[in-house]
């Protein structure tokens, strides 16, 4: 019965269009049994990021199942299989698979009670708070819906398993390990992330960038120390941190155009030791994002430049001048191929019906996905938001003005069966339709 509601006729949807989804339909409803047996398993037994060991096993060994030719350890842990059916487009669809250092409050009865050590410190409890539980498990219903169907499409499958997207590095390690060299490269390369605030049966899309550009920012402020007693001997790095800091504020609001959105976060500030002690240091950490490269840039070189002149105006000589560090784990903007997003969302629109496809804003949230099309290979790529909150509860929120369980949150627990066929659906109908469309 809730796929009535799911999938709503669509007036001016063709005989084959109808053909397709009666088929899809039919391959979505039988395997929710096994796609729920498979979601527990992954929720219950979460993975951090570069640990995904385990996790990537269980994708490899149900793409074999599937008739995939499987590649396992592309990039660290991540898994490659390829379904060659005839001569057409090649297209990639990517999951993620690690988790999170959270600890689970949600009281679903699968919940994760996983608990790991790591290099970087003492035992950590783990869980699927962004949601990579259920985007594994929607896209292999949609690698086994497409392998079902084979019949009706034409051209090579491509499917990726990603290890390490929570810290940035996973899609990165998989394309200098020969992703689109060693294998098909994609035409287009296409996705989901559950979204929290969207109902189930929703898919959101937009036809850009849809996520945000991240990077950090470490900054050491030098400045004289002393007795606090005596301020006028020394030159004070705490009350120069908050010049910078309050600066800092005026990037965006008086720097940036104000038609490209960006955020300069100052996250945590650490300096001294006693009451009556000033320090001779401070350290900041920023988290910068932003929506294109010329903003980044724009960034960065005010972050500098406000930094030495407040350093200058304070007295400090050349040498004390601050140290501003920028992480290596740069991520790019999620940058939609506007034509890509038109084709899909048609598509979906096809089986959800166009009230169910619905234009979102872009988020400041981060993805590492955005890397697949930056590689000069001229891969056009595509995220998705899927819809997992409950409907109920979705309108109780709305209603009432409350906020729902956010992505990293301890008590985040999508609507799975709704999401997943929703998902499932409209993935394969997409990409039935763009192989077909060649």
């Amino acid at each position: 019965m809730f796929y009535t509601l799911l999938l709503p006729a669509v007036l001016s949807m063709t005989a084959s269009g109808q053909d397709i989804n009666d088929l899809i339909k039919k391959e979505v409803e039988s395997s929710i049994s096994t796609a729920e047996v498979m979601y527990r398993d992954l929720h219950q037994n979460p993975e951090l990021s570069l640990m995904e060991f385990k996790t990537a096993a269980k994708m490899a060994d149900a793409l074999g199942k599937l008739g995939f030719e499987v590649t396992t350890s592309v990039g660290g842990n991540g898994v490659v299989g390829v379904l060659c059916n005839g001569e057409g487009p090649v297209i990639m669809l990517r999951t993620d698979m690690d988790a999170l250092p959270v600890r689970e409050t949600t009281g679903l009865p699968f919940a994760s009670t996983v608990t790991v050590s790591t290099p970087q410190g003492p035992e950590t409890p783990v869980m699927h708070a962004c949601g990579h539980d259920l985007h594994m498990t929607v896209w292999h219903g949609t690698l086994k819906t497409m392998a079902a169907l084979r019949g009706r499409w034409k051209g090579t499958l491509v499917a990726v398993a990603q290890p390490a997207e929570e810290v940035s590095g996973g899609s990165e390690q998989m394309i200098a390990d020969g992703l689109y060299s060693r294998f098909p490269k994609p035409d287009y390369a296409l996705c989901y992330h559950v979204n929290p605030d969207l109902p189930t049966g929703t898919v959101g899309y937009f036809p850009g960038a849809i996520f945000a550009g991240v990077n950090s920012a470490d900054i050491k402020v030098f400045g004289v120390g002393g007795h606090g007693a005596m301020p006028h001997k020394t030159i004070d790095p705490v009350v120069l941190s908050a010049k910078i800091i309050l600066d800092y504020q005026t990037i965006v609001s008086r720097e940036i155009n104000p038609v490209y959105p960006a955020v300069v976060t100052v996250g945590a500030i650490h300096g001294g030791t006693k009451h009556n002690i000033i320090p001779g240091e401070v350290d900041m950490k920023l988290t910068l994002r932003f929506f294109s490269d010329d903003v980044y840039k724009q960034i960065k070189e005010a972050l500098v430049r406000i930094a030495n002149g407040h350093a200058m105006a304070a007295g400090l000589p050349l040498e004390m001048m601050p140290v501003i560090t920028f992480a290596n784990e740069f991520t790019p903007p999620v940058e939609n191929d506007p034509g890509l997003v038109a084709a899909v969302s048609e598509s979906m629109e096809a089986v959800l019906g166009s009230e169910n496809v619905i234009r979102v804003d872009p988020s400041t949230v981060a993805e590492d996905f955005g890397k697949y099309g930056r590689t000069g290979e001229k891969v056009k790529i595509a995220l998705f938001w899927l819809g997992g909150a409950n409907r109920a509860k979705y309108e109780e929120s709305i209603a009432n003005g409350t906020n729902l369980p956010a992505l990293h949150s301890s008590n985040f627990a999508p609507d799975f069966i709704p999401a997943y066929t929703t998902g499932v659906s409209a993935m394969s109908r997409t990409l039935t339709d763009l192989f077909n469309r060649h």
